[in-house]
């Protein structure tokens, strides 16, 4: 049996040359092999091609990569949540390719499988397609997304024996799984190390054969950073938010898979209960989310997609990216419900990127707002300034073409039945004068 070397983060982080294109795993820190990427940072490597879903934190993985003006370009999905990243990026001090999630977890999924590549409806008609081949496959658009291998690989798991045999750990699984196929030196921090034939073959996630090098490095709440706890703090919910997750409930079923967005659709999961059946999915690979816990992080718990530790609810499951994006795209996703900052009389979605601020971070929006099988849109009425956000055309970058199937707002309900933009219901208190006055765009009534 193979036994693979085991060496110190100092001597894998030596084996980085400059230039390199180099992988990194984890989703936010859950499953960051951050003890790799702070050793590299004592070294004097340069002009790297970072490959992850995000930039680390500020000062932390890959982050601590950044400051020190390590790397050259950045490859990922999300680099908002890092605002280093983010004026790093602005400043043209490091380059950065967006790729929606989705496409980013099967592009390296590709690069470790040999493949030349991937044909995906995500980001068709959108900015993220343009320069990128489209062709019509059974009359729908798909776009071309070329295949991601690395020279190096930095990946996380929870347990490895002596032949290479890695097992994650809840949703550490992220982009791990597939990095570990896709570059030509891999090598996997532990937080365990032990012998051959103490691991369930039936339980192994990476065979042994994809990786290169074993480094053991223990886990502390200060390497999960924002992560690392929660804190449940009884905030006062807006009611008019409330209203509309409230209504949004209301077009969810016993058994169905749902998949909620941040910001107003983040409120219906304090609203469903065991007993409704419904099974809410979380991009970063889980399936079976429970409320948050009373207290711990992720050194206890499984995190959602807003990188937030949650409870895992009896029958619950877990998976990789490329496998969470696969049931997206596959259509096994029968709801998701995102904000929006436009929709339009085609059912047009913006809700990604606002003029005069960078477009770094997309995450899983266009994935899921192309994927799923019906797709909910909760959004206040009106900006700020009082300009409507329902309207003839949107004029901010897309998300989705024709995708929108509802629209909930503080005033009222949209559909589109038989293609045209119709208003279906007022919200209680509201008034057919308001939601005129403040819709933009033409749209039909047939008020229930």
């Amino acid at each position: 049996m193979k036994r693979v070397p085991r060496i110190t983060p100092q001597e894998a982080a030596s084996m980085v040359k400059n230039g390199d294109i180099l992988l990194v795993g984890g989703f936010g820190m859950t499953g960051n092999p951050v003890h790799l990427l702070h050793a590299l940072a004592e070294t004097p490597v340069r002009n790297l091609v970072y490959v992850a879903n995000n930039v680390g934190e500020p000062g932390l993985g890959g982050g601590r990569l950044l400051r020190n003006g390590q790397i050259r370009k950045a490859i990922g999905s999300y680099f908002t949540s890092n605002p280093e990243a983010v004026q790093a990026a602005q400043s043209g001090a490091i380059e950065v390719e967006l790729l929606p999630q989705g496409s980013l977890a099967e592009a390296i999924r590709a690069g470790g499988a040999g493949l030349g590549g991937f044909y995906t409806p995500t980001a068709a008609g959108t900015l993220l397609a343009q320069g990128r081949e489209t062709r019509l496959i059974g009359g729908k658009p798909y776009v071309l997304v070329e295949p991601i291998r690395g020279n190096v690989a930095f990946i996380r798991a929870w347990k490895a024996d002596e032949a290479g045999n890695l097992v994650y750990r809840m949703t550490e699984q992220n982009f791990n799984k597939a990095m570990a196929t896709a570059a030509d030196l891999v090598i996997a921090e532990v937080e365990q190390i032990v012998p051959v034939g103490a691991l369930d073959p039936d339980q192994i996630h990476t065979p042994g054969c994809y990786v290169d090098y074993l480094v053991e490095a223990k886990m502390t709440p200060e390497d999960l950073g924002s992560s690392a706890s929660i804190e449940n703090s009884s905030k006062k919910v807006d009611p008019l938010r409330l209203r509309m997750a409230q209504r949004a409930l209301q077009e969810l079923r016993p058994g169905q898979v749902v998949n909620l967005g941040i910001g107003i659709p983040t409120l219906i999961a304090d609203l469903i209960t065991p007993e409704m059946g419904i099974i809410l999915h979380t991009e970063n690979g889980m399936l079976g989310v429970g409320p948050a816990p009373a207290e711990g992080g992720a050194m206890d718990y499984p995190v959602n997609a807003g990188k937030i530790p949650v409870t895992a609810l009896p029958g619950a499951s877990y998976f990789d990216s490329a496998d969470s994006f696969a049931m997206i795209r596959g259509g096994h996703v029968d709801v998701a419900v995102m904000g929006g900052l436009q929709v339009d009389e085609r059912a047009n979605l913006a809700n990604w990127a606002v003029p005069g601020k960078p477009l770094l971070g997309v995450g899983g929006a266009m994935d899921l707002a192309s994927g799923a099988q019906k797709l909910i849109i909760t959004m206040t009425h009106t900006n700020p300034d009082g300009s409507p956000k329902i309207v003839p055309e949107c004029t901010l970058p897309l998300t989705a073409v024709g995708a929108v199937d509802l629209v909930i707002t503080e005033l009222a309900v949209f559909g589109y039945p038989d293609g045209r933009l119709t208003l279906l219901e007022l919200m209680p208190g509201a008034t057919l004068e308001e939601v005129r006055a403040k819709t933009s765009a033409r749209f039909v009534e047939a008020l229930r």
